[in-house]
């Protein structure tokens, strides 16, 4: 989808894109071989010629930083599957608390491995570990997760492509939270953490600070559940979009 993007163009929109594709113009490579054959609005092909070939060298360099800059929040799930294999889909717990000491654990799925940062354990590696990625898959990250990362880590910055599947999966016409949207498409959990919400993760994390270790080993389960499940309902959202946008289906 991404090199089939030309919304990124400065002074292009929705329709003139959707007029290209209907030209048949239907990549970034397409057009930049015969700038001459396509139609292209009030955009002029000199700015769409030196726009696409800034993406062309930026998507081969795995830019992150450019493409967050070009497409936006709401449309960075067009760069999604490009950067698949440098994303972390991310999800915090906190003890209720609303300052950067209240987070407990922040879970971490890279598509194949889960990893758990514990507070008094190992939460301070978190800047380290995350610098390496390109990509943010969360579920209201950007009302939530990243504000308390970044009270955590006071100078923490995400540079990455960010896609909230909170904001993208209500664009679809899916409502509620997480738990609420992956019980209408079938996501089940596990016997140990299903129905479990965040005010039991609070009770979870007290739980452990009393001494209850199989409280700990619980919440980082649910925890676990909670972004390895991003990525099924990243595929859905991105799968959905694709097929709304190039359609020419309205979005809300």
């Amino acid at each position: 989808m991404l090199t089939q993007t030309f919304i990124h163009v400065p002074g292009l929109g929705g329709a003139t894109e959707r007029g290209l594709w209907g030209q048949g113009c239907d990549s970034w490579q397409a057009f930049l071989n015969d700038p001459d054959r396509w139609k292209v609005g009030s955009s002029t092909r000199k700015s769409m010629a030196e726009t696409l070939a800034e993406s062309v060298v930026a998507l081969d360099h795995k830019n992150a930083s450019y493409f967050k800059s070009q497409l936006g929040a709401k449309e960075a799930w067009r760069a999604w599957p490009e950067f698949q294999s440098d994303c972390c889909y991310l999800d915090i717990e906190t003890d209720g608390g609303m300052s950067g000491s209240s987070v407990t654990t922040i879970g971490l799925y890279d598509g194949n491995r889960f990893t758990c940062l514990v507070r008094g354990q190992d939460l301070e590696i978190f800047p380290d570990y995350i610098s390496r990625f390109k990509y943010l898959v969360t579920f209201y990250g950007t009302g939530f997760d990243l504000p308390m990362l970044q009270k955590a880590f006071p100078g923490l910055r995400f540079p990455q492509i960010h896609l909230d599947l909170c904001f993208a999966l209500k664009r679809l016409g899916y409502r509620g939270g997480l738990k609420r949207i992956e019980k209408q498409l079938g996501i089940s959990r596990g016997d140990e953490t299903d129905g479990l919400s965040g005010l039991d993760a609070i009770r979870l994390w007290r739980e452990y600070q009393l001494g209850r270790e199989e409280s700990l080993r619980t919440l980082i389960e649910y925890n676990q559940e909670d972004v390895v499940n991003l990525e099924i309902l990243a595929q859905l959202a991105f799968d959905q979009l694709k097929e709304a946008t190039l359609s020419g289906s309205k979005l809300r």
